[in-house]
């Protein structure tokens, strides 16, 4: 199963019913951030970053976290979650998918 598979798999579904931001890190194996992003899901994330980017950026590092950022920008139209899910009406798991598939892009480099 892929990063990806994993996080969407685990996004709001049972048994784990993650947030956004958790899923990302439970599909790239980093269980030891769970606790720390439950409160960085729907829109709570630092600065009102989508959870599930913000999450990403973490794993990611300071170094690639601002590359990825321009690309998850690039790709949906914006950052934040208001934004997301108000101006561009994408869908949570659209960026949870977006999230993985652009830190899978960077950690495969």
């Amino acid at each position: 199963m892929t990063p990806k598979e994993k996080a969407l798999q685990s996004f709001r579904q049972p048994p784990l019913c993650l947030n956004c931001a958790q899923a990302i890190a439970h599909g790239f194996d980093r269980e030891d951030l769970l606790a720390e992003l439950q409160t960085a899901g729907g829109g709570r994330a630092p600065d009102g970053l989508c959870g599930a980017l913000f999450a990403a950026m973490k794993i990611a590092g300071e170094a690639s976290a601002p590359e990825l950022a321009d690309a998850f920008e690039k790709r949906l139209g914006y950052r934040r979650c208001l934004n997301l899910k108000k101006d561009s009406r994408t869908p949570c798991p659209t960026c949870v998918a977006t999230a993985a598939e652009l830190l899978s892009e960077r950690t495969a480099e």
